[in-house]
């Protein structure tokens, strides 16, 4: 055996070298792995040596654990995740992590496997945006097994995976803004408006209550909304703190929505002011088929997404003089990033606007 400042190796009966050291809680390790050369031993001491002095060393024994049982214990630990992002966390290590790492040790994860991963995920067809998110999400995973020490070094560098492409983004114009409004049914008018005019999600607008509503100040509270998870409907809070908000509404939105109020919504505050036509949440998929795609039809805005009111809403807050805060706050942005894609938009289409 051959001994140094810091650690050993030893030369086993079967000819193969060992390498142990100690670290500095006093604890004695072994390293996982044999080596058929005491060069090769000598060298991984050495890294060992120097990964402890960066604060970059993790023991072996926890690297054992598979991806598939760490992922578990992420879960169990992940709080404050609201009903429908868990749900699509699932969905994620379901479809596209399980299959490929849950068998592999932490320790055997390394950025070749997370590269030939996402290869092959391009290779079978998986949209960019999926990619992105799968990537963001074995990020995380694989940091948190960093931090508690499961991991030395987080394996998901590649550069640029963790973006999401930018969705082309479709405006409605005032002129086609009022004609969807004529063209859908009378019950969704005012869903129309307050959508195009003031930029609420479509989870806040279909959980808006009636004690929400601030008619005399034309105000909007915002402080929940509509969750489907699963095919199940319920609600949680907004998407981020700052959709926590009020939003004054524009008199042709505030006008509509008194008419829908003494019409069409729920009895008592705590009744939906928008609600299916038998009662209850509307659900999002059936509003699509049977309302929205017909009424974009009548309106020659086919194609025209409900999210799309959203932009709308963004745009025309932009050309109105909204700096980014105002629009961030308007919109229930956490971030200046969002608002800002807006107000590059909208200088992009200096020209156009002058012309028209």
């Amino acid at each position: 055996m051959s001994r140094r400042r810091f650690g050993s190796v030893r030369r086993l009966p079967s000819g193969r070298w060992q390498v142990r050291y100690r670290t500095s809680d006093g604890r004695q390790h072994t390293a996982p792995e044999t080596f058929a050369t005491k060069t090769e031993a000598t060298r991984h001491l050495a890294q060992v040596e120097t990964d402890l002095g960066r604060g970059q060393w993790s023991d072996p024994r926890l690297g054992r654990t598979s991806f598939a049982a760490w992922a578990v214990r992420w879960e169990a630990t992940t709080v404050n995740l609201r009903a429908n992002t868990r749900a699509a966390y699932r969905n994620l290590l379901r479809r596209y992590l399980l299959p490929t790492f849950g068998p592999m040790r932490l320790a055997d994860l390394d950025a070749m496997a997370v590269r030939a991963w996402l290869a092959k995920l391009e290779r079978d067809g998986v949209g960019a945006s999926t990619r992105a998110k799968a990537y963001r999400m074995l990020s995380r995973i694989l940091g948190t097994a960093v931090e508690t020490g499961y991991l030395a070094r987080n394996p998901c560098t590649i550069r640029g995976a963790a973006a999401e492409p930018a969705p082309e983004m479709r405006f409605a114009t005032v002129a086609e803004v009022a004609a969807l409004a004529d063209a859908i049914p009378q019950r969704f008018r005012a869903l129309v408006l307050i959508a195009a005019y003031t930029g609420l999600r479509w989870g806040e607008l279909a959980g808006l209550r009636v004690k929400r509503v601030d008619l005399l100040h034309r105000q909007i509270t915002v402080a929940e909304q509509l969750l489907e998870v699963r095919g199940r409907v319920c609600f949680g809070p907004t998407k981020t703190g700052a959709g926590l908000r009020t939003v004054t509404l524009p008199a042709v939105a505030a006008e509509a929505l008194a008419e829908h109020l003494s019409t069409y919504a729920e009895a008592g505050p705590d009744g939906l002011v928008f609600s299916a036509e038998r009662g209850g949440p509307i659900r999002r998929s059936n509003f699509t088929r049977r309302v929205w795609i017909p009424a974009t039809r009548a309106a020659g805005v086919e194609g025209l997404r409900f999210h799309d009111l959203r932009h709308t809403a963004a745009t025309l807050a932009v050309a109105a003089g909204a700096s980014t805060r105002e629009l961030m706050v308007r919109m229930g942005h956490s971030s200046s990033a969002a608002a800002l894609r807006y107000q590059h938009v909208m200088a992009g289409r200096d020209a156009a606007i002058a012309a028209a």
